[in-house]
C-alpha cells in the first residue's frame, strides 16, 4: 500500500490540439490501484472447490486485462503529450494560450503552460511505470496460481485451425498430382 501513497489523489493531464486549446482531464488512478492492492491482499485463502478456483482465476486475469487497457490508455495520453510539448516548444514564450481548469476556460501563456505539461507527462510516465510493476507481479501472481492449481488452458477450435494452417506453411515437400494429369 506504501507504494501507491503518493498517487492517490487525482492526476491532472492537459491536452492541447495544434496550438488552439489545452484541455485538463482528471483521471482517477488511485480507484484502479486500491482494487489492485484489496485484490493481492484479499486472496490469501484457499478457494473452496473447482468453480471457485475457476472464478477467482478469471478474476484475476481480468484484472491484468484491465491494467494492459489502462497501461494503453495512460501511454496515448502521454503520446498526446509529447505532441504537445512539441507544437508549443517553438513558440514564442508571451504567446496566449488556453488551458481549460475544471470546465473553465482560462488565459495563460506558452512559459506557464509548458511546464505544466512537462510535468503532467513525466506523472504519467511514472504512473506508467508503476502500473507495469503492478502488471507484472500480477502476472507472477496468476503464474503461480495456474501452477499451484494445475491450470491449463485450453485452445479453442480457430486457435486449433491456425495452428495446423500454421505447421502445413512450414512443411516442406513436393506436391504430386495424380498419375493420369501429366497428360
Amino acid at each position: 500500500m506504501q507504494l501507491y501513497a503518493p498517487f492517490l489523489g487525482e492526476l491532472h493531464l492537459e491536452r492541447r490540439a495544434f496550438g488552439v486549446s489545452i484541455a485538463l482531464v482528471t483521471l482517477s488512478i488511485s480507484v484502479l490501484l486500491l482494487k489492485i492492492m484489496a485484490k493481492v491482499e484479499g486472496d490469501s485463502k484457499e478457494p473452496l472447490n473447482e468453480q471457485a478456483v475457476a472464478n477467482i482465476y478469471a478474476s484475476k486475469r481480468t484484472e491484468i486485462n484491465q491494467i494492459y487497457s489502462k497501461i494503453t490508455e495512460l501511454e496515448m495520453e502521454v503520446s498526446e503529450h509529447s505532441l504537445v510539448i512539441n507544437a508549443i516548444k517553438p513558440l514564442d514564450p508571451s504567446r496566449r494560450c488556453y488551458r481549460m481548469i475544471g470546465g473553465v476556460l482560462v488565459e495563460r501563456t506558452v512559459k506557464e503552460v509548458l511546464p505544466a505539461v512537462q510535468r503532467n507527462k513525466e506523472g504519467l510516465e511514472e504512473v506508467i511505470s508503476r502500473l507495469t510493476e503492478a502488471l507484472e507481479k500480477k502476472k507472477k501472481e496468476v503464474a503461480e496460481f495456474e501452477a499451484k492449481y494445475k491450470i491449463r488452458i485450453r485452445k479453442g477450435d480457430d486457435e486449433m485451425k491456425d495452428e495446423s494452417s500454421k505447421k502445413e506453411g512450414n512443411a516442406q515437400g513436393v506436391l504430386v498430382g495424380p498419375a493420369g494429369a501429366n497428360e
